[in-house]
This record gives C-alpha cells, sequence and structure tokens, in this order.
C-alpha cells in the first residue's frame, strides 16, 4: 500500500463493512477499519488496485507480534478485515487477497494461517474453504454482544 492510500483503504474498507450489514455506522469497530495509519504500524496492509488506480480491495496480514492478531498461535499467521468494493466483486479479488496472505505466511515461516470471520459472512466463508480453511470451534469468540465470530485454520507448509 502506498501511502497516498491510506485514508482510501479505511474508507472503503469501514463502508464495506457497514454498507454489507456487518457493522453499525459510528460504531467502534467501524472506527477501528477507518483508522489505517494505526493498523500500518502495527500490521502489514495490503491492497488491490486496477491499472488505472483504483482501489478494489484490502486485507490486513498480523504477522506474530501484532497488535491486531485475535487467535493465531506462536507460529501462525492471521489475516483481518477483509474488504473487496461491491462494484468490484465477482472478480476473485477476495480470493487473491488472502492468497497473498498465505504466501506472506509461508515466507514468514508459519505452518498455519487462522482467522475470524462473523457467521453472516456465508459467502467469504465459501472463499476460504475453496482455498482448504477448516473451522476450528474451539477458537470461535465473541467480541461483543450479539455478535459471533466463527474460527478458522489452513496449513500452509509442512
Amino acid at each position: 500500500m502506498r501511502p497516498a492510500e491510506l485514508e482510501e483503504v479505511g474508507r472503503l474498507t469501514s463502508e464495506v463493512y457497514v454498507g454489507d450489514g456487518y457493522v453499525a455506522a459510528g460504531d467502534d469497530y467501524a472506527r477501528e477499519l477507518l483508522d489505517t495509519i494505526r493498523r500500518t504500524g502495527e500490521a502489514e496492509v495490503w491492497v488491490a488496485v486496477a491499472p488505472d488506480g483504483e482501489l478494489l480491495g484490502s486485507v490486513t496480514f498480523c504477522p506474530v507480534g501484532s497488535a491486531y492478531r485475535e487467535i493465531g498461535r506462536a507460529d501462525e499467521g492471521e489475516f483481518r478485515m477483509l474488504a473487496v468494493s461491491p462494484a468490484a466483486r465477482g472478480r476473485g479479488l477476495g480470493l487473491a487477497l488472502v492468497e497473498l496472505c498465505l504466501r506472506r505466511a509461508r515466507e514468514l515461516g508459519y505452518t498455519r494461517v487462522r482467522m475470524s470471520s462473523m457467521d453472516r459472512m456465508t459467502q467469504a466463508h465459501r472463499v476460504y474453504e475453496r482455498l482448504g480453511f477448516v473451522r476450528a470451534p474451539e477458537d470461535d469468540w465473541s467480541p461483543a454482544p450479539g455478535v459471533q465470530l466463527l474460527a478458522y485454520v489452513v496449513t500452509v507448509a509442512a
């Protein structure tokens, strides 16, 4: 991600989560999604950009030591905040951003990648399962009343 994209990445991510009905505008998590400056200081933010420079999607990869990690173990990568612009959906961008996280985990020598996804994000769950992710119900959790996060894990190295 280029520094000029910081604000746009935060705006896109928040708009996707709010627009798809996963978070309410103005709630704490919507504000966290907007704060790309903090996120880039504590994790890796990757983007998908069209040839004309239009921002199409983003994902936050959380290596070991990142304050953004939620369920990853010491030998695992983790990712969060995957967002693809509604206008760019159906092109495989979500899949490509997750594959980038898997490659990054391999580069860092991790054996697995974990992530949490809201129970209502069923379309995203299909993407994860296509990439070999399996449910890890022992890591399911709830960050707030009425919000249920399902855990997934995939092996990336033998």
